[in-house]
């Protein structure tokens, strides 16, 4: 997407915001919390800030490189030896902020120097790509950099994740950014909104999909014949296209109704799923992600001045 300036400026606000949601939740992510309660916070706080939410929040831990939502009665707990991962995304009026850390900690953890590399390998491989994006670098020029930074850690980039192109109410939309050298001579444009998504690992490089999706989005509108689907679908049409998680549906509707009603909803084709993505070695991932307005000086939308 090419923003305008009334683009603009909502893309900074949104962006103001889920950085200030990153840096809100990074201080409740600690050994010993419960992830979904981490991440009922980090959406309260985003809408408590003024924001929508792009995307339900995610905590995705160790092997799992993307796409965790818990639900509601999920009792997984953070540990000091767990690599973690939080991604999450803010739009205004549909223009949207998308960004993500990854956390160690160092107190009683005899990993944190192998987790530390993981981690400081996908930072480092963010920041130099940012650092090569202006109007007419190509997607191959990005990729490269990225696995070149990576691979100087003796690790290795994961290939089927990517950044990508940011629409209005759309999180993933052309182009693709990846995170290796795929000679991709497509160029970047002035004032085009994107976000750039590292992912390091000490595994093989690649993610498969898992079982049990939490995570989905509307694809099609068709007609549906029991009244839980309907309900369902309902309150679906509410998300405004965008993503959502079946622990926001529970919070409104019985579970049990839930879980019949996607499943009829998902057999029709009227949701996608995203099930939870875990690295195909069970390798450690990091993650660290920025959305960057293309200028000869980017924009970091989501770069905040703590």
């Amino acid at each position: 997407m090419i923003l305008n300036d009334e683009d603009i400026d909502k893309a900074k606000l949104a962006g103001k915001i889920a950085g200030k949601a990153i840096i809100y939740g990074r201080k409740l992510i600690k050994p010993g919390v419960k992830v979904v309660d981490v991440l009922d916070q980090i959406e309260d706080f985003i809408h408590q800030n003024n924001g929508k939410i792009a995307f339900p929040a995610q905590i995705s831990i160790n092997e799992f490189a993307a796409h965790f939502c818990p639900l509601e009665d999920d009792e997984t707990i953070i540990k000091s030896t767990d690599m973690v991962k939080l991604d999450l995304g803010v739009h205004i009026d549909g223009i949207i902020a998308d960004n993500a850390i990854t956390i160690i900690f160092k107190e009683d953890n005899d990993k944190y120097e192998e987790l530390n590399t993981i981690k400081k390998a996908s930072e480092e491989a963010l920041k130099n790509a940012i650092d090569i994006i202006k109007p007419g670098i190509t997607l191959g020029e990005i990729g490269l950099m990225i696995q070149e930074t990576i691979a100087n850690y003796d690790l290795s980039p994961i290939k089927n994740l990517s950044g990508h192109g940011l629409g209005k109410y759309s999180v993933h939309e052309h182009p693709t950014i990846p995170n290796f050298n795929t000679n991709d001579k497509t160029e970047l444009k002035e004032n085009q909104i994107i976000a750039i998504e590292p992912f390091a690992t000490n595994g093989y490089g690649m993610v498969f999909e898992s079982k049990n999706p939490t995570l989905f989005s509307f694809s099609k509108n068709r007609p549906v014949r029991s009244t839980y689907a309907r309900e369902i679908l309902s309150e679906i049409k509410k998300f405004e296209n965008l993503p959502f998680t079946t622990r926001w549906l529970t919070k409104k509707i019985n579970p049990g109704k839930v879980k019949l009603g996607l499943n009829e909803l998902k057999i029709n084709g009227i949701i996608h799923e995203y099930p939870p993505l875990i690295e195909s070695k069970r390798g450690i991932v990091s993650q660290t992600e920025h959305t960057v307005i293309v200028r000869d000086k980017p924009v970091i939308t989501t770069l905040i001045d703590e």
